[in-house]
């Protein structure tokens, strides 16, 4: 008898900020595509209705099952309007996958508070919304995954001076884990995944933001900062959220899986 491995067919996955280019794919979609080959039916939302709808036709094309919602995850309205779509369409939710994150540079001693608020806001809130409006469901109906994308950066400091986004994303794992023992006895999962130096597609923003534009030398120094020598890719961030979020993974709950080429297992120079 054939053991299929990591099979979501017939799952139904909610997964936040799907939309990104075709190279480099951004985590969302790299989620999104792996997890619809998989067999799941994929409700995907963004904020960004090129991107998002880029994805879509991507998974789609492919003859994966998709459908693309454009909507803001800091936004209780839109959150709330999605979750409850996804439920009267499909009738329930097996997976939610939060995967919606940024960073701004910020030290202590001069901290933009509008600045802060949002990082919170998105890095924090929209995850503390999604699942608020889905556990009930999951509850009722009686199992339920979620994996949260957080951040190396919520266990280690990385050279960069960005508090705000480091304290969301600290307080998003331990949100993860607090939940994840409240709601074990429902049959519901609770993990994050926590990825370190990824070569996605913000990666080009992030040059022209904070390397005036050198992207060559900006890909340069992140992939000399990974132990195992490269950055990571956005495949490598979802072939562990499927792991997380498969049948296979029915006794993990309350803890981070850890993506980073040996970033935080390292001795920092």
């Amino acid at each position: 008898m054939r053991c299929v491995v990591l099979s979501l067919n017939g799952k139904i996955v909610a997964i936040t900020g799907i939309g990104s280019p075709d190279e480099p794919k951004g985590n969302g979609r790299a989620i999104a595509e792996l997890f619809a080959r998989q067999g799941a039916f994929v409700e995907g939302i963004d904020y960004q209705e090129k991107e998002g709808k880029r994805s879509h036709d991507a998974i789609r094309k492919a003859g994966g099952s998709c459908r693309f919602t454009i909507g803001d995850v800091t936004s209780e309205i839109d959150v709330n309007a999605w979750i409850t779509a996804v439920m009267s369409y499909h009738g329930r939710l097996d997976i939610l996958i939060n995967n919606v994150g940024q960073s701004e540079r910020m030290s202590p001693e001069a901290v933009n508070t509008a600045c802060w608020q949002k990082q919170m806001e998105l890095n924090l809130n929209s995850v503390m919304m999604t699942c608020r409006a889905a556990l009930p469901h999951m509850i009722d109906q009686g199992h339920g995954v979620i994996v949260n994308i957080s951040s190396v950066a919520g266990i280690r400091y990385l050279g960069k001076p960005q508090i705000g986004y480091s304290a969301a994303k600290a307080a998003l794992q331990q949100y993860t884990k607090t939940s994840a023992i409240i709601h074990a006895k429902n049959n519901i999962r609770m993990n994050c995944v926590l990825p370190g130096l990824m070569h996605t597609a913000m990666l080009e923003r992030m040059a022209d933001k904070y390397a005036n534009g050198d992207y060559e030398g900006f890909v340069e120094k992140r992939n000399n900062q990974v132990p195992m020598g490269c950055m990571g890719t956005a495949e490598d961030v979802a072939n562990a959220t499927l792991f997380l979020a498969s049948d296979e993974a029915r006794y993990i709950t309350g803890t981070e899986l850890i993506v980073d080429g040996g970033i935080t297992a390292a001795v920092p120079e």
